[in-house]
């Protein structure tokens, strides 16, 4: 007689072998759905209803395909974003790039510290300035006593109350013939409100940050491993494989969260008459058919734990970006602070520059999509960059884009150098 197997069914393994080959690409995803998405998702779904649904469909295959050209480079080079521009062109190219990302990420991190404070404010009555200089400081001990990965462990579950968008969604009065016409065909309005959004959008999910991010995480993977630089140059077409369902599938999940953010939004407050979200009260009432009173204790527990996830990613991707430009022996989240003292100045450096501008008197919602609208200007010449190197076969040996993922790519630079040159054109302020 034939005794049956007790291990897991074959679906059951299949399964745990997918999300355990997640990597890289899945923390990038959540950190991309931080602070400054979340508001500017909400005033999306709150200015204009369902008219920017479009835009998650849209920028998916645009996001993903851009995060995919950062991740194969860094499995490729065996170095970060920066390390491939110092190797590839002059100077003023290195070190414009790094600016354009230090400008971007001091604000952004301002922005996500001010989103965390004030939302804390709304469930504890404090003044919001009193959490400012906590958050920053568990931040930057967290980084230099523990790691990232630590951090993101213990956090990463808080990301999960981003799902209760999902929820409240089915539990609204949702317009689902408009909703799916509104996804299916592209709504522009050319006035300056409608461009300003659609750049926020397009600039908080295709943000600057996570192209130095992605190709540093996967250099830090294959040092894990124990490989030097020799070793992790090249990569095996099952590694570029497993590389593609990792980035693929947290870009996915990302844009999912953004869709039903505006969704939710949309459906609960654009209804009672299309308005600006001017602070964290107004965006928590968003989750409160599904919530009640407590909606605004979720979207604090979201917007943490997105934001514990986002600023480290932020400073991270600068010191990155700073330190392979400049040759630093020690640049990695895994050395000792002893040992890369100069590395961890420049996270602390850029938490501290983001918690200064804090302290400017700029409202927290406004400044998240400020921030994000940044992005967007800033995002297209290294998006350019990127689709450049990720073209060149000097770099890239055979393992240069396919030719949809170059499409894509300059799809992606064509999409929001016109978004930015319209809303520049068109006036912001």
């Amino acid at each position: 007689m034939t005794l049956k197997s007790s291990g897991n069914p074959p679906r059951r393994r299949r399964f745990r072998r997918f999300f355990g080959s997640l990597g890289p690409g899945l923390i990038t995803g959540a950190a991309d759905d931080d602070p400054s998405g979340i508001s500017t998702y909400s005033i999306a779904g709150a200015r204009f209803g369902y008219a920017p649904l479009w835009t998650a469909l849209f920028s998916f295959p645009l996001m993903a395909a851009v995060q995919l050209m950062c991740a194969r480079l860094g499995l490729v080079t065996g170095l970060g974003l920066a390390g491939v521009i110092r190797r590839r062109y002059p100077p003023w190219v290195l070190w414009s790039a790094c600016a354009l990302l230090v400008i971007a990420n001091t604000i952004n991190i301002a922005a996500d510290l001010s989103g965390m404070a004030e939302a804390t404010a709304l469930v504890t009555k404090l003044p919001g300035a009193l959490f400012l200089p906590v958050y920053a400081s568990v931040i930057i001990g967290a980084l230099v006593w523990t790691s990232y990965r630590t951090i993101a462990r213990m956090f990463k579950w808080l990301t999960l109350v981003l799902g209760a968008y999902v929820l409240t969604a089915f539990l609204t009065s949702v317009d689902w013939h408009t909703a799916f016409q509104m996804t299916l065909l592209p709504h522009l309005e050319f006035t300056r409100d409608f461009l300003a959004v659609l750049v926020g959008v397009f600039g908080t999910t295709i943000s600057p940050y996570l192209f130095f991010w992605q190709a540093a995480e996967e250099v830090e993977e294959e040092s894990a491993m124990g490989r030097n630089f020799r070793e992790r140059q090249g990569a095996t077409s099952d590694e570029l494989r497993a590389c593609r369902t990792d980035v693929v599938t947290g870009m996915f999940i990302s844009n999912v969260i953004m869709y039903f953010i505006i969704l939710t939004t949309a459906a609960t407050l654009h209804t009672r008459g299309p308005s600006y979200i001017t602070t964290a009260r107004e965006a928590a009432e968003a989750l409160s058919p599904l919530a009640g009173r407590a909606a605004y204790s979720l979207f604090t527990l979201g917007i943490i734990g997105t934001g514990m996830l986002a600023v480290p990613v932020l400073a991270g991707s600068c010191a990155y970006a700073v330190a392979e430009a400049a040759r630093w022996r020690h640049r990695s989240l895994a050395s000792r602070p002893r040992r890369a003292r100069k590395f961890y100045a420049v996270i602390a450096v850029a938490v501290l520059l983001g918690l200064t501008l804090d302290f400017a008197g700029f409202n927290a919602i406004r400044l998240l999509f400020i921030a994000a609208v940044i992005n967007g200007i800033l995002a297209p010449p290294l998006v350019l960059i990127v689709v450049l190197l990720t073209s060149d076969r000097r770099v890239m040996g055979d393992a240069v884009n396919p030719q949809l993922l170059s499409w894509l790519g300059w799809a992606t630079f064509s999409t929001m150098t016109a978004a930015a040159c319209g809303l520049v054109i068109g006036g912001w302020g």
